[in-house]
C-alpha cells in the first residue's frame, strides 16, 4: 500500500517553468513554497553561478545534494534546481514524501527562454553543450518523474491545472 505523500516537488530543465508554476500551483493548492535554488544560494552566500565560476559545477551538485538531504518539510511545492536528479540520495529523499512533476518542455523552448545560457548558474561539465545537457538530464529527469507533464503549448496556469488534476486523481498524495 502506497503511503500518502504531502509534498509536491518540481523536476526539468532551466527555463521549464519550475519556480513559476510552483508559485502558482502552491497558491492553487493551499500549500507553502520552496525554491531550492535560492535554498542553496542562501546557503553559499553566492549566486549558482558565482558557485560554477569560482568552484566548478560539481561544488554546485554537492551543495544542491546537502540542501535538499536537509529539507524537512510538509505540504510544500518543492522547485528543485535542474541538476537536483544528479544526487540519488536527494531524489529518494525528496520522494519519501513528494510526488515527482517532470515539467517536460523541448530543447528549443529551453533555448528560447534561458538565451545565454552561460550566465545563469547551470550545473554543466565546461565541455558540454546545452543539447548534450538536456539529453543526458532528460533521462535523468524521465526517471525520477511520478508523473512527467508535457508543456508544449501550455499556458502555466494550464500546466498547474494539469499537475492538480494527476494530485487529485492520485491515492498516494494528499
Amino acid at each position: 500500500m502506497n503511503t500518502p505523500r504531502s509534498n509536491v516537488v518540481l523536476i526539468g530543465m532551466p527555463g521549464s517553468g519550475k519556480s513559476t508554476v510552483g508559485v502558482l500551483l502552491a497558491k492553487q493548492l493551499g500549500l507553502g513554497f520552496i525554491d531550492t535554488d535560492l535554498l542553496i544560494q542562501e546557503e553559499a552566500g553566492r549566486t549558482l553561478q558565482d558557485i560554477v565560476d569560482g568552484d566548478g559545477y560539481q561544488a554546485l551538485r554537492r551543495i544542491e545534494e546537502q540542501v535538499l538531504l536537509r529539507l524537512d518539510v510538509r505540504r510544500q511545492v518543492i522547485s528543485t534546481g535542474g541538476s537536483a536528479v544528479y544526487s540519488e540520495p536527494a531524489m529518494t529523499h525528496l520522494k519519501a514524501d513528494g510526488l515527482v512533476v517532470f515539467l517536460d518542455i523541448p530543447l528549443e523552448t529551453v533555448v528560447a527562454r534561458i538565451g545565454d545560457y552561460s550566465a545563469r548558474g547551470i550545473s554543466r561539465r565546461p565541455d558540454q553543450s546545452l543539447e548534450q545537457l538536456f539529453w543526458e538530464r532528460f533521462k535523468l529527469y524521465s526517471r525520477a518523474a511520478d508523473v512527467t507533464v508535457n508543456c508544449i503549448g501550455k499556458s502555466q496556469e494550464d500546466v498547474c491545472d494539469d499537475i492538480s488534476m494527476v494530485i487529485m486523481q492520485s491515492p498516494t498524495t494528499r
